[in-house]
C-alpha cells in the first residue's frame, strides 16, 4: 500500500476535545478502509503564517499511514465538509518516517527556551521573557 503524510489546521477557537476527536475520526476511517496510521503527532496551537478565513492561529495535526487511496478520499472529503478544518494536505511519500517531525522539533526548542527563560504572561497575555536564575542573565 502507498504511504501517506497528513496535515490538517482546525480553527484557533475549535476546543482540544474537538481536535482529538476529528484525529480519531481520520484514524477510524483509514483503518476501516483496511490502511494503518503509524504516527499521529499533535503539534498544539501555532501562529499560521497570514490569516486564513479571519484566524490568526489553529491547531495543527500532523499523521503518517499506509492506505489504499479510498480512504483517503473519503478524509479529505470529510475534512472539506467540516467547518472547524481550515485547511489540509494529503501528500504521498516514498518511505514513512517514524522520527519525530520538524513541527514537533521546533515545539520541544520552544519549550526549552521558555523552560530556561522563563515565560512571564500579564493579563493580557503578553509578556515577555526573564531569566530564571543569574546564569541565563545576560551580562
Amino acid at each position: 500500500m502507498p504511504f501517506y503524510e497528513h496535515v490538517f489546521i482546525a480553527r484557533q477557537d475549535a476546543a482540544q476535545a474537538q481536535v482529538d476527536e476529528l484525529t480519531t475520526q481520520v484514524q477510524t476511517i483509514i483503518e476501516q478502509g483496511g490502511g494503518k496510521v503509524t504516527k499521529v503527532e499533535p503539534w498544539g496551537l501555532r501562529s499560521l503564517t497570514y490569516k486564513i478565513n479571519k484566524n490568526r492561529k489553529g491547531h495543527y495535526v500532523h499523521m503518517n499511514f499506509d492506505s489504499p487511496w479510498a480512504p483517503v478520499a473519503e478524509v479529505e472529503r470529510q475534512l472539506r465538509l467540516n467547518e472547524d478544518v481550515i485547511r489540509y494536505l494529503t501528500v504521498r511519500v516514498e518511505v514513512l518516517d517514524n522520527e519525530p517531525s520538524a513541527g514537533i522539533l521546533a515545539k520541544q526548542a520552544k519549550e526549552r527556551r521558555d523552560a530556561k527563560w522563563g515565560r512571564r504572561e500579564d493579563e493580557f497575555g503578553g509578556g515577555g521573557f526573564e531569566p530564571r536564575s543569574e546564569e541565563g542573565a545576560a551580562s
